[in-house]
């Protein structure tokens, strides 16, 4: 059996430290220790930019050290993204390359000037063909996306595709394996001595942090000689160019239904046509992100930028979405204290802007979050506290 895991880490870079500590020390150290003590084991990791440069404020060097080196041996790759998590197909193309080459940024100085990764990691696997021709033009190489995404769903999790529109190669994230603990369905195919390649993709949180497996499987499973892994890399370019077989992608992501798709809501779970929060939401981020090209030379860009990235995070949209993954080792997506945090970031990036004609700007934002504040807490209080 081949398992290629693809494990996603991130914290919102306004989250409190807690939080990153938290799953540093359940999940992340657990994950490299397990490369550590296994040298025949590959994995691929996204690690966010944002995410870095809090490890690096918090003073967890050690961790970014140990990530270096199991990226310098070869034993991790290491892929890029959008630097703050920002949901991508719902912001301008501007601010797409933006956090794009932020990230870039951040990965080379923590991995080398050097540094260059081939795949690339959309935030929340969320697939739209301009988002796609971006990555491409960027010269990364390949996506990895949720099964979903295949207008045809009979995947050859053995065979690595090629987007027909983008022309960047893709392998598909298996959602049976990645919706559970993939150890315990691992241990379940090796049992049945299963000849199967698992594509499986997760938050790093997964493994410690949400599922504590206090038996240790994912540590006894790596030492099953029956078992091989591979870097996305890796398995990808054992393939011919010749070899790749050409798909229709559609939009979606990594946890969009058919239902969804169907009905033109791939994204439902940050902006949904029937979520009024998640609309007075975008309204305000779209507001907020037109202020740059309304006053560039403004004193306070700076500030201004620093709050919108962080209330541009997927978090902020996703929170409010109300959907229950507790079936799938995650929470009830809903939390008005994470929603505010990004809401109030949104705010102070219209407010830190310092020129005297924002005022217009600045009452309509102030309006749209008190309303945003209002239906939020309603909600809250009405419908989803027990």
């Amino acid at each position: 059996m081949l398992w290629i895991n693809f494990l996603h880490l991130y914290q919102p870079a306004n989250v409190e430290e807690f939080y990153i500590k938290e799953a540093l020390d359940k999940s992340y150290w657990r994950l490299v220790r397990l490369l550590e003590e296994n040298p025949s084991l590959k994995m691929t990791f996204n690690v966010s930019g944002c995410l870095l440069d809090r490890l690096e404020e918090m003073g967890e060097i050690s961790f970014i050290q140990a990530l270096k080196k199991l990226y310098q041996d070869g034993r991790l790759e290491l892929v890029s993204s959008a630097a703050y998590h920002g949901f991508l197909p719902l912001l301008p193309e501007e601010e797409i390359r933006r956090q794009i080459f932020e990230n870039e940024e951040i990965l080379k100085k923590f991995f080398g000037p050097d540094f260059q990764a081939k795949g690339f990691f959309i935030p929340e696997m969320a697939y739209s063909l301009k988002v796609a021709k971006i990555v491409k033009e960027l010269n990364y190489e390949w996506l990895i996306l949720g099964q979903i995404s295949a207008q045809d769903q009979d995947i050859d999790f053995r065979q690595v595709f090629l987007d027909k529109k983008s022309g960047l190669k893709i392998i598909f994230r298996n959602r049976n394996f990645s919706r559970a603990y993939p150890p315990d369905k691992i241990v379940e195919a090796l049992n049945k001595k299963e000849e199967l390649t698992v594509i499986s993709a997760t938050d790093a949180e997964l493994y410690g942090l949400r599922h504590e497996d206090p038996t240790g499987e994912v540590e006894q499973v790596v030492k099953n000689t029956l078992l091989k892994t591979k870097t996305i890399s890796q398995f990808i370019f054992s393939f011919s160019e010749e070899s790749l077989k050409k798909i229709k992608i559609r939009e979606s992501s990594w946890e969009s239904e058919e239902s969804e798709i169907s009905q033109g809501n791939a994204f439902s779970l940050w902006k949904s046509k029937n979520n009024k929060i998640h609309r007075d939401l975008w309204r305000l981020a779209y507001l907020a992100l037109a202020l740059e090209k309304k006053f560039p030379h403004d004193d306070n860009l700076h500030w201004h930028r620093w709050h919108l990235v962080r209330g541009l995070a997927s978090c902020t949209f996703w929170w409010a979405s109300a959907k229950d993954f507790s079936v799938d080792f995650g929470p009830y997506a809903w939390n008005p204290d994470i929603v505010e945090r990004g809401l109030h970031d949104l705010l102070r990036s219209v407010r830190s802007i310092s020129n005297k004609k924002s005022i217009k700007d600045k009452i309509k934002a102030e309006k749209l979050c008190l309303k945003i504040k209002k239906r939020l807490w309603q909600e809250h209080w009405l419908k989803h506290w027990v």
